[in-house]
């Protein structure tokens, strides 16, 4: 694990756990996530960002990020399609920073390591 969490998320783990109890709170979706979500190549609904913060795992974790630490999630919306969603979560919501469908081009098959280009 990467240096830099504050005590209340020691490892990935309590991050996943904090956004999750953020997300079941409150959710703020920053404008540059809704527009991707509305993108006509993805339309990702709100529901789909619940489930994959409800059941997704991290797969990458930014503990510097200016907008406070945050990870991203990789999870399954509707029909299976995996979703990646970075977020990171605040005192009383979880801020969406980004959603996306991953492309085999950009990830493993998986959708859990990035390809080096």
């Amino acid at each position: 694990m990467r240096k830099g969490w504050n005590e209340d998320m020691r490892d990935i783990r309590d991050l996943l756990s904090l956004a999750r109890k953020k997300g079941s709170q409150r959710i703020l979706y920053l404008p540059h996530a809704a527009r991707q979500m509305i993108r006509p190549d993805r339309m990702i609904s709100t529901m789909e960002i619940r489930r994959v913060i409800d059941e997704g795992q991290i797969i990458e974790d930014y503990p510097d990020d200016v907008r406070g630490p945050s990870c991203l999630i990789l999870g399954k919306g509707d029909a299976d399609r995996p979703l990646h969603v970075v977020c990171t979560p605040k005192e009383d919501y979880l801020v969406i920073i980004t959603a996306y469908i991953p492309t085999v081009e950009n990830w493993d098959e998986g959708f859990t390591v990035r390809r080096r280009k």
